[in-house]
């Protein structure tokens, strides 16, 4: 009787630590609907740019349609997309694990940009669509080496995490 007990709370306590790794916690989630938050804005943290420093991105949709934003040195192409409500996913919320924030940079730029690290290479191997000048929008950080950078949304991108195309 007493190893059936330990044995169900056991069982219990590693759904719970299964549910915690996987998945927000129930409590985040109401909160976000609550405050009628997206996962995505939650995720993308933009600072308003100062006054004369401000800087230019252009983001070159699906459709091929552009959009340019004025933005803050030190944001990240990530965050800028999200919190413009632009369709790149961000799956691992910009820790270099997934590579679902996939981005083709224009060729005039890309040279201007700091070398990958391994992390980054490694993601950009399980990208769809993989060109020479791709890199991931949660390690371009904004500054004044790459104002007005133009980059293009792939057609789409490969959550290798929830194994589904977008």
């Amino acid at each position: 009787m007493i190893r059936g007990i330990l044995t169900r709370q056991a069982g219990h306590l590693n759904q719970l630590r299964a549910r915690s790794i996987t998945s927000p916690s129930i409590s985040h989630n109401i909160w976000l609907a609550r405050t009628n938050l997206s996962w995505k804005r939650y995720h993308g943290h933009l600072h308003k740019p100062k006054p004369g420093e401000e800087l230019h991105v252009t983001f070159i949709l699906k459709d091929g349609t552009q959009k340019t934003f004025e933005v803050a040195e030190g944001d990240s192409l990530l965050d800028i997309a999200q919190g413009h409500n632009l369709d790149m996913e961000g799956a691992c919320g910009g820790s270099c694990a997934c590579s679902t924030c996939h981005v083709i940079v224009d060729p005039d730029y890309y040279d201007a940009l700091e070398e990958p690290d391994d992390d980054e290479n490694d993601m950009l191997d399980l990208a769809y669509g993989l060109t020479e000048t791709s890199r991931l929008g949660c390690c371009i950080k904004m500054n004044k080496d790459i104002d007005g950078i133009r980059v293009a949304l792939p057609s789409m991108t490969r959550n290798v995490s929830s194994s589904d195309f977008e």
